[in-house]
């Protein structure tokens, strides 16, 4: 047990064996419950005090937990002992539904159980309350689903979870789930509406794509990821209601905040917010400094935009930021940015100035691939590494300050650029290939 003495009027506390065991068992290593015991006299014995194994073993680290009753596994690879006393196991990696049961005949306890494509044949569309998430496709193309209800023990549903359930009608989406993955509800073409909870904050891509008959929307504040194609096709969606709105274009609607999110306006919407579409011009927008973040697909294909003022309280561009702006004509990326995201300015075909901050570190895949009107970068000595395609098809570059900075240059990374940069040395042969 857990002592206190005092020495120069200073109370010391000295830990016993219960409260050692109980912080040892957060070690990740067998070396560290080595150690302890070397290096602490008093704590000697303490891991044949488990009945447990806290950590996963191997045939070296068996032999030092011999009381072992319980057999933990904690990676479908672990290693499996049911020597000595042990009778019984807990398995912490996902296991199929089908699977539990069987383990649950023998004693055994499973700790993160899904419900399969397979499960749902044998055992019925009704989830059941031990369920924890539900595999890719656990319903797709399920003919005879009407109506779906999410028990609150699930936290995310999956990609193509109900891809093609082209009867279904009715969804309730509860308040645990934090996550609609890619194409969750995609080709659900009889589903009229749906509730999305504030708990949400990921819509992935393609998620409600053909909803044929979706007609009406909302989207909440909380929402920090939109993935593309969200409501592509929706033909029947005339009606969108948006906690922040933050602007219309002609192409976009902008949302939320700190993360600017912007979906594609779907083709026959007219209402947003109980009140007709009145759109304007994408270079009229100013993103607020409640930003701090613009999310993946933000000004995606805004073809019209010429320019963009990106304030410094952004510190982050996501993944396809400005991919197809194609009358962007300068790239001027504030200090405050201290990542650029995948395919960020890719096929900004227009763009002649770039310039790129020393709060970068490095440049990701595909970042500037495309920009073809370009013939002038320099890359600042914070950068160190060149994502695969960064530059691919810049066609008119020619002239290019490398710092000796960088260490590691991507696949094709100067691929289809001016023959003039195979000039400069330092740059690997292969990233022309």
């Amino acid at each position: 047990m857990e002592r206190n003495t005092t020495i120069n009027n200073k109370e010391k506390v000295t830990l016993g064996y219960n409260e050692i065991m109980i912080t040892s068992k957060y070690f990740n290593d067998i070396k560290d419950f080595i150690n302890l015991e070397i290096g602490i006299k008093r704590f000697q014995g303490n891991m044949e005090r488990f009945h447990f194994n806290p950590i996963p073993l191997n045939e070296h680290s068996r032999k030092f937990f011999p009381n072992i009753e319980t057999f933990h596994i904690y990676e479908e690879n672990d290693d499996v002992f049911n020597d000595g006393k042990i009778f019984k196991e807990v398995i912490w990696y996902k296991v199929d539904y089908s699977r539990y049961l069987k383990e649950k005949e023998t004693g055994n306890i499973c700790k993160d159980i899904v419900y399969a494509d397979k499960d749902r044949e044998k055992y019925g569309t009704t989830i059941p309350p031990e369920v924890k998430s539900l595999r890719i496709g656990c319903f797709g193309g399920c003919e005879e689903l009407t109506s779906i209800n999410i028990p609150t023990t699930i936290s995310e549903l999956g990609c193509d979870c109900f891809n093609g359930c082209e009867v279904l009608t009715a969804v309730t989406v509860s308040t645990s789930i934090s996550t609609l993955g890619n194409e969750c509800f995609y080709g659900c073409s009889s589903l009229p509406s749906i509730d999305i909870p504030t708990t949400i904050v990921e819509l992935g891509d393609r998620c409600f794509e053909w909803c044929l008959s979706l007609s009406k929307i909302h989207l909440p504040m909380t929402l920090k990821k939109l993935g593309i194609g969200c409501f592509g096709y929706c033909s029947s969606l005339t009606s969108i209601t948006i906690d922040n709105i933050q602007f219309i274009s002609e192409e976009r609607i902008f949302i939320n905040e700190p993360v600017l999110l912007s979906i594609e306006i779907p083709k026959n919407l007219v209402r947003i917010n109980g009140k007709n579409i009145e759109k304007r011009d994408i270079n009229e927008f100013i993103i607020p400094s409640t930003v701090n973040e613009l999310g993946d697909y933000c000004f995606y294909q805004c073809s019209s935009l010429t320019s963009i003022d990106i304030p410094s309280t952004v510190s982050k561009l996501g993944d396809h930021c400005f991919w197809g702006c194609e009358s962007l004509t300068s790239i001027d990326i504030p200090s405050s940015v201290i990542k650029i995201g995948n395919d960020c300015f890719e096929s900004c075909s227009s763009a002649i100035n770039i310039n790129i901050p020393s709060s970068i570190t490095e440049l990701s895949k595909n970042c500037f691939e495309g920009c073809r009107s370009v013939t002038s970068i320099t890359i600042p000595t914070s950068i160190s590494k060149l994502g695969n395609w960064c530059f691919s098809r810049c066609y008119s570059l020619i002239s290019l300050h490398l710092p000796t900075t960088i260490t590691s240059f991507g696949e094709h990374c100067f691929d289809l650029c001016d023959d003039k940069l195979k000039e400069n040395k330092q740059i690997p042969r292969r990233c022309f290939e």
